[in-house]
């Protein structure tokens, strides 16, 4: 009995620093379609240069700045992000905003993580070209109070920001979602541009086939 009280005790001593431990958590957005490689470079690079716990891929339901006739479905799409992450033991997908559906701002999404998370601090990921936009974000300073902001850079794009903003350096690879969907649609090869099992959900679901 008095070994089982003194764990007891000690458990009681150890909980409230456990409960304190914050996980440094990583969010890349989008639409991810489909995925390709310099989405999982950036990811890895921003979570070794900055020591993240793990970085969480969070496609989209309905692109806000896309005409919905160019994005998939976005089953299909998460499916994609699930297979390109697929062996990385500190990358894994979150579907909140595609179970949601519609349009969602990042202040609800992340809102709603933290009081799902509390002990996550997270930072947002985005390219160059999105951080000069920050300010058309919705509720953008409250959301600065949630997140905090990793900038990678861009070619051509400025590292400033009015923001508080993360800047890490990643290797400028020219690769684009819309490349590939018109490589594709012209029967052209995306190897070593998507990851193996992305190109084969690819095929064996005939998409993108239609491009224009």
């Amino acid at each position: 009995m008095v070994a089982t009280f003194q764990q007891f005790v000690t458990q009681l001593q150890l909980e409230p620093e456990t409960a304190e431990k914050k996980q440094k958590i990583g969010i890349i957005g989008g639409t991810f379609n489909p995925p390709h490689i310099g989405h999982l470079i950036i990811a890895e690079q921003v979570a070794d240069k900055l020591g993240l716990d793990k970085v969480f891929f969070m496609p989209n339901a309905k692109p806000p700045h896309v005409d919905v006739k160019e994005a998939i479905d976005p089953i299909d799409r998460a499916r994609m992000v699930q297979a390109a992450i697929m062996g990385n033991s500190r990358f894994d997908v979150e579907l909140l905003e595609v179970q949601r559906g519609g349009k969602s701002y990042t202040y609800n999404t992340m809102l709603q993580l933290k009081l799902e998370h509390p002990n996550y601090e997270y930072y947002f990921i985005i390219g160059g070209d999105e951080v000069a936009y920050l300010k058309t974000w919705y509720r953008i300073n409250d959301l600065l109070n949630l997140v905090k902001f990793v900038g990678v850079n861009r070619p051509g794009q400025p590292k400033a920001s009015s923001y508080p903003v993360i800047w890490v350096d990643v290797p400028d690879l020219m690769i684009s979602s819309t490349d590939i969907r018109k490589r594709i649609s012209h029967h052209q090869s995306v190897r070593y541009l998507v990851p193996d099992l992305v190109a084969a959900y690819i095929v064996e679901n005939g998409l993108y086939l239609n491009e224009k």
